[in-house]
């Protein structure tokens, strides 16, 4: 699998992930590779957001969740005990399935995290709320009504509201759980224009159900599957990775029987 010398963002090294005594994804290993679109796919309750959550430490908001293995950015564990998992969430960023701006204005919305970071001068944060929602493509759709609140906006514009919010803290890996999947054909187009373009200055992990859309947006796929063993209320289930590769190479010449049986359609 050669990957042209591209330099990594992320390392995850057999990673169990579990919820309580639940295991939910066994020894997933593989690296985010930097200015890349990674994508997730596989079926449902395989743990492709489990995986993307454990990458920022959002897995840690749950009760009884834990990681065991590694996940290494700029060669550091992110689960040592010496890492604070705010500043891990502050550079690498999350977009989630449901746009979820923040029942303030578009210009607070963006506002929020750099303050939080104690930027204070009105200068400074307009120019971080003007660029943020230029890479976002929404500047000129709001940039007159910054006032407005961001619960106004439609489906899509909110979700590049979402987007505009965290580029605007300077991350530099963005993860986004499926954030396509609640919203229409067009939103959809923009969006992944969207990731196309934040791409040359962001690494990017996406969760996504649609098949067609890894192919379109993305570098890199993993493809997730789910392992059974036991029966019926003794059955045990849990997430492994199948396979990972080149977009192009896993949809056209997949490695394991079970990919090709995926994306043709014939299980999952």
């Amino acid at each position: 699998m050669s990957q042209n010398g591209a330099s990594k963002s992320i390392e995850i090294k057999n990673i169990d992930i579990y919820y309580g005594p639940k295991l939910a994804v066994k020894d997933v290993s593989l690296p985010i590779y930097t200015n890349k679109i990674t994508a997730f796919i596989g079926p449902s309750g395989c743990g492709k957001s489990t995986v993307l959550r454990s990458i920022n430490r959002m897995n840690d908001l749950i009760p009884g969740a834990r990681v065991e293995g590694e996940i290494l950015y700029k060669g550091e564990n992110l689960y040592a005990s010496n890492i604070d998992p705010v500043e891990v969430r502050r550079r690498i960023g999350m977009v989630f399935q449901k746009p979820n701006p923040f029942p303030k204005s578009i210009y607070d919305n963006v506002a929020y995290g750099p303050r939080l970071l104690g930027v204070t001068k009105k200068s400074v944060l307009d120019e971080i709320v003007e660029l943020s929602l230029k890479q976002a493509f929404i500047w000129d759709e709001v940039k007159g009504d910054l006032k407005k609140s961001g619960l106004a906006l439609s489906g899509g514009q909110q979700q590049r509201l979402c987007i505009a919010r965290t580029l605007a803290v300077e991350p530099e890996i963005i993860l986004m759980d499926e954030p396509c999947s609640a919203l229409d054909p067009i939103a959809t187009q923009r969006i992944e224009e969207l990731m196309r373009e934040l791409v040359h200055n962001y690494t990017i992990v996406i969760v996504t159900h649609n098949m067609q859309q890894a192919t379109r947006v993305s570098d890199y796929t993993a493809f997730y599957s789910i392992r059974k063993e036991g029966t019926d209320a003794q059955e045990k289930r849990w997430g492994v990775l199948v396979e990972y590769n080149q977009t192009q190479k896993l949809f056209e010449q997949p490695e394991q029987s079970e990919t090709a049986d995926y994306i043709s359609g014939r299980f999952g």
